[in-house]
């Protein structure tokens, strides 16, 4: 049977790939997940709302979570694009210094540049704004003075017929005066304004009309009567209308008209309203006057209700943005407040209304005076001092830029020689050397790049040989930790707990439990003199010594004279070694020991007449290996003592190294730190006892280096247990 073929391996771009790079992207990634979420719960609610089903309570939940999830994931996929944008645009350093110029030189001026253009429109703003609401103001005047007079010229109408033909008879004056304005002559209550001198005009009887009117009334219908919060001192303002014939919604372009109330002071019964709408002829002599186009205006919030107008267009005028100034120029926009009144209610609202307004036109009427000529005005000359500095500002960029580019092409190019030379140098290539284009700092940097090449594979072959060593260090360092006991120590009817910490990568000192006939067992503790690798040779040489001596000598004494004699035939002039060898026997609870120059014994009795102090044994010995007399005193010297032990008796064996740590002042941990602390937690087991005291070292020590080996033996005779024999 044909073993089946292995599928073979979809080609980059194929639509296989591609269909599984989008797979993954969906359904492994956090953004995909989001989007396919986001989107299922987008179309099921919207298929759910296309049969009919209501999209309320579960389903809105479902829509805004949907939502929230397109928008998160969209985010996380947008910060992804620009963190890859960011990192291929700026990896570069011709674009990053592009990028600074941009955002130190460029921006800054072209920010301040618009600071200044926005502070001019909103200046220019504020002033075509404040000369339109007076001119807007002058025509209401206008219109107060014309319904004034025309109250008082009616005072000596005998009828309404005779009121309109006086009202037609001024019309040729009042358009113009003010052209398209419209007069309407209304009743009102003649107790509403009468005075004691007060009398009543015969304009209005109950058979007459109830308005008189003459002009055009174009854009609104003429009012009938006069609103309640009209007073009897008159009324100026502006309102607002809408000329559109459809229902008025928010936002719509409405048009402005003013209107002036006057009722006369010697008769009563009747008031004058002229309304006087900005019509294309007003708005051109406004802008004559002015300088500034205006356009439709608009409310500033949608509960705001205009007057309802004529559907005319004739009033309408297009958008400023369309009107063209002379000589081709187009107005800038803008917007300025007005403050308009309701007619039925009195209130005051704001209108927004749209303004084209021309910088040189305003200087033009603000800075021309009888004196002067139009040709040469202020404000034409400021005009043209803002043109050269905006020139000379062009002109500065642009040769920054330009400057800027040349600088980042010189600063780059050297850098990338640098970059090129560390690729050659990483690829092995050592003798590869950078041209020095320029006698600057940059030139002074590819120099010295030259002569760290020529330095660096030495360097290269020092840190190799390093390397060698250190590992060398490390096995040796292992094969010394493979010469100390391992795993827990076991004496029969004690404790043990022991830790031996090298100042090095290897050390001279060396402890070790022996067993020994007849159920002994020895224990060892030495230091050789020095640190690192000789003494680590020597702590091996002693090792193997030492092991075959406890077999030959049961006495701890000659088993030490023996070791000097073997030792001090192969040890260097310059080294010696300290030891404390000692033979515990369980079954009668004594310990044997002697001591070759080694640190004291320190011995905490369970009952004792020191009140519970440590005692140091320090039996007389001198150190192995010294040929100062061929050996011959070293016996004399050499003292063993046997010590009766108890339940709860604590011994402590340890090298110079413990007693002798240094802090930064040069202060020794000492002997009696060390007593202080088992007598204070003897009572702690030996394995929390040991690492209470390396604690209270290292706290004693802090910052200092170690300088030598520490090593400790604890040993706490264990009442609880029995003794057993030990056996080979």
């Amino acid at each position: 049977m044909a073993t089946p073929s292995a599928p073979a391996p979809t080609a980059p771009g194929s639509p296989r790939s591609k269909l599984a790079v989008l797979r993954a992207f969906f359904l492994a990634s956090v953004a995909g997940y989001l989007l396919t979420v986001g989107a299922t719960a987008k179309i099921l609610v919207i298929a759910l709302a296309a049969v009919g089903v209501p999209t309320t309570g579960v389903l809105q939940v479902v829509s805004s979570l949907g939502g929230l999830a397109l928008a998160t994931g969209a985010g996380i996929i947008l910060y992804k694009l620009a963190q890859v944008a960011r990192r291929r645009l700026l990896w570069r350093v011709r674009r990053k210094l592009i990028v600074s110029y941009l955002l130190i030189g460029f921006v800054p001026a072209l920010l301040i540049v618009v600071f200044f253009v926005v502070c001019g429109w909103l200046l220019f703003t504020n002033v075509s704004s404040y000369m339109v609401r007076s001119g807007l103001a002058d025509l209401g005047n206008k219109a107060a003075s014309l319904a004034s007079n025309v109250a008082v010229e009616l005072e000596g109408a005998p009828s309404s017929e005779a009121a309109a033909a006086m009202l037609a008879a001024r019309q040729v004056e009042t358009q113009r005066a003010l052209p398209g304005a419209s007069v309407a002559v209304v009743r009102v209550d003649p107790k509403r304004c009468g005075g004691r001198n007060a009398v009543r005009s015969t304009l209005f009887e109950v058979e007459r009309p109830t308005a008189i009117t003459v002009g055009e009334w174009e854009h609104a219908e003429p009012p009938e009567q006069l609103p309640s919060w009209v007073t009897c001192e008159g009324f100026s303002s502006a309102l607002a209308y809408d000329i559109r014939d459809e229902p008025y919604v928010f936002p719509s372009e409405l048009q402005i008209v003013i209107r002036a109330v006057a009722m006369s002071k010697r008769s009563t019964g009747y008031a004058v309203v002229v309304d006087l709408p900005l019509t294309e002829t007003v708005k051109k002599r406004l802008e004559e006057s002015t300088g500034i186009a205006v356009g439709p205006a608009n409310f500033e919030d949608k509960f705001s209700r205009p007057l309802k107008g004529r559907p005319q267009t004739a009033l309408s005028r297009p958008a400023v943005e369309t009107a063209a100034r002379p000589g081709g120029r187009a107005p800038i926009l803008s917007v300025g407040p007005l403050d308009v009144h309701d007619w039925l209610s009195g209130k005051a609202q704001t209108v927004v209304l749209q303004l084209g307004m021309s910088v040189s036109d305003i200087y033009h009427r603000l800075s021309v005076t009888e004196g002067s000529s139009e040709k040469d005005s202020l404000g034409d000359r400021f005009v043209l001092v803002l043109k050269v500095v905006m020139a000379m500002l062009l002109i500065v960029v642009s040769g920054a830029a330009v400057t800027a580019m040349a600088l980042a092409r010189s600063i780059t190019g050297s850098v990338h020689e640098l970059f090129a030379g560390t690729e050659r140098v990483r690829q092995g290539d050592f003798g590869h050397r950078i041209a020095v284009l320029a006698k600057d700092q940059l030139g002074e940097l590819a120099d010295s790049f030259n002569l760290m090449i020529g330095s660096l594979e030495d360097s290269v072959r020092q840190v190799a040989e390093k390397r060698r060593l250190d590992e060398e260090m490390r096995l040796a360092r292992e094969s010394q930790m493979a010469l100390l006991p391992r795993g827990p120590l076991e004496i029969p009817g004690m404790r043990v707990a022991a830790v031996c910490v090298p100042a090095r990568e290897v050390g001279g000192d060396y402890y070790d439990v022996l067993p020994l006939p007849d159920g002994r067992v020895g224990m060892l503790i030495a230091d050789v003199s020095g640190k690192g690798m000789s003494a680590a040779l020597y702590m091996a040489e002693l090792k193997g010594l030492i092991l075959s001596l406890s077999q030959i000598h049961q006495s701890p004494r000659d088993l030490l004279i023996a070791a000097n004699r073997l030792i001090s035939e192969h040890l260097d002039s310059r080294s010696f070694i300290t030891m404390t060898y000692a033979v515990i026997d369980p079954a009668a609870r004594t310990m044997t020991y002697a001591r070759a120059g080694h640190t004291p014994l320190m011995y905490l009795p369970k009952h004792s007449s020191t009140g519970g102090r440590a005692e140091m044994l320090i039996p007389d010995g001198m150190v192995l290996g010294l040929r100062l007399d061929g050996g011959a005193r070293f016996p004399s010297l050499l003292e063993e003592a046997t010590l009766s032990l108890e339940s709860g008796d604590m011994l402590a064996f340890f090298t110079d190294g413990i007693s002798e740590a240094m802090n930064d002042q040069a202060e020794c941990f000492g002997e009696p730190r060390l007593g202080q602390l088992i007598e204070e937690h003897a009572h702690l087991p030996v394995e929390e006892l040991r690492e209470r005291i390396l604690r209270e070292i290292e706290a004693f020590v802090g910052g200092a280096p170690q300088h030598d080996d520490m090593t400790l033996i604890l040993l706490e005779v264990n009442g609880d247990a029995p003794i057993e024999p030990a056996h080979d």
